[in-house]
């Protein structure tokens, strides 16, 4: 059934005679252009085949979910291999007697829809985060793995082009419904985003032009940050280094949700709901966590993305704006792509707070499913993170993954024992800077 579906899928690339007379609710407006017919049919075909091909890599994660029978991510046994087990035999029985095997709590899953989640408060530890040991344990015994640090030579072409297709999107969404511009804000034009986001993130690693040339990547990320619609790549450095240094840190990492998130949003309507309204979180949650004075570089980013803006609606009006900031809140909150927020820490397994995943999906985030790689080694760019988990299998083989970020998810929302206070917090030290 999973390869009828992926079949499928398929099929609707290569039909060349539907494309011919366009796709579907675009195609009125490619006719009704001023520019040559075969270059507006030829670029609106373009931007389906991406849209389809997104839905592709969905169709696959889908796949993957629907042909293992674990319920949860893979689990790593004292004395057995995870990665040596079949998903099929991983079932959730099974995983259940890992946990009572290892004194881990075992929340059943409740029968009643609205009931409320058992967990009233974070995962506190008193203990390091795990990656700082990590790394140096692996860098002593691989020592080649420096040499995958560095600059990554093709991101910055990739985002350049990532920004011109959405800046060609949007004259083509100009004519459209608004039904439509909603559709396509979800379907392509979010992904899209999702994905520069994800650029955005390495490019806060300096992996764009280098550690040496800092500035450029700090501009270039802003010139990413366009197609978003609002002003997001230099408060995101701002912080994201406190992630990585203060990994749960209480009041430092605003990657973890507040209090009254975690007591609010614990029934599946209400996780929905958190799901839906999430980038509003991301947004709002540093200013009462952990607020900062606004820097320069924010003012600039400001600046340049309301300049964008304006243009944009200068030449095409209205939609292609609405279509910009739409697909980036839709897809920042119900969406295959943003399972990753809940896949990468929230506490699937009790003691276990990163977790990666090496589905399909990866293909179009710059690889930001291998999280433990990266945050064992944030310097390494997303590429190159794969050749990390080849050089050293045993760090990385026995750890809990996820398999599908759809069934991510699904598990968020339905399963008791999972919400936003699935999260290890610890209190950290601040680090000066130099």
């Amino acid at each position: 059934m999973c390869q009828r579906i992926s079949l499928i899928i398929i099929k609707s690339f290569l039909c060349g005679p539907k494309l011919k007379r366009g796709f579907g609710p675009v195609s009125s407006v490619l006719w009704r252009t001023s520019g040559p017919p075969d270059f507006c049919l030829a670029t609106g075909c373009g931007l389906k085949l991406c849209a389809n091909f997104s839905l592709l890599l969905t169709c696959l994660d889908l796949c993957q979910w629907v042909s293992s029978a674990a319920a949860r991510p893979l689990a790593a046994d004292a004395g057995v291999s995870a990665a040596a087990l079949k998903p099929r035999e991983w079932t959730d029985s099974a995983l259940k007697g890992h946990r009572r095997a290892s004194g881990q709590v075992v929340h059943q899953r409740s029968s009643t829809m609205g009931m409320k989640t058992k967990r009233v408060d974070f995962e506190w530890v008193y203990t390091d985060q795990p990656h700082t040991q990590r790394r140096k344990e692996m860098l002593a015994k691989y020592p080649e793995i420096k040499s995958l640090m560095g600059a990554d030579p093709n991101l910055k072409w990739i985002v350049f082009g990532m920004v011109l297709t959405q800046t060609i999107a949007c004259y083509f969404v100009k004519d459209l419904s608004w039904k439509w511009i909603i559709f396509w804000a979800y379907a392509f034009g979010g992904a899209v985003n999702h994905s520069l986001t994800l650029a955005i993130h390495d490019i806060s690693h300096n992996v764009a032009f280098g550690n040496k040339l800092a500035k450029w990547n700090r501009l270039f990320a802003i010139f990413a940050n366009l197609p978003i619609g609002m002003p997001y790549s230099a408060s995101f450095k701002k912080y994201h280094i406190d992630h990585h240094r203060y990994l749960g840190g209480n009041g430092l990492d605003v990657d973890i949700p507040t209090d009254i998130e975690g007591w609010f949003f614990c029934t599946p309507f209400r996780k929905i709901i958190w799901l839906i309204l999430q980038p509003l979180f991301y947004a709002l949650r540093p200013l009462y966590v952990n607020p900062k004075p606004i820097t320069r570089l924010e003012v600039l980013n400001a600046v340049v993305q309301f300049a964008y803006d304006f243009l944009i609606y200068y030449l095409w009006g209205l939609k292609p704006i609405v279509y910009l900031i739409a697909g980036s809140f839709l897809c920042m909150g119900i969406h295959p792509i943003s399972g990753h927020f809940i896949a990468e820490h929230y506490m699937f397994l009790k003691g276990y707070e990163t977790y990666s995943y090496y589905g399909p999906l990866n293909v179009i985030t710059f690889n930001v499913g291998y999280h433990v790689e990266h945050h064992d080694f944030p310097s390494i760019p997303g590429s190159k993170l794969p050749l990390v988990k080849e050089i050293a299998p045993e760090y990385y083989e026995n750890l809990p993954q996820h398999t599908s970020w759809v069934r991510v998810l699904w598990d968020f929302v339905f399963d008791d024992s999972i919400g936003p206070y699935s999260r290890i917090k610890r209190e950290c030290k601040l680090v000066k800077d130099d």
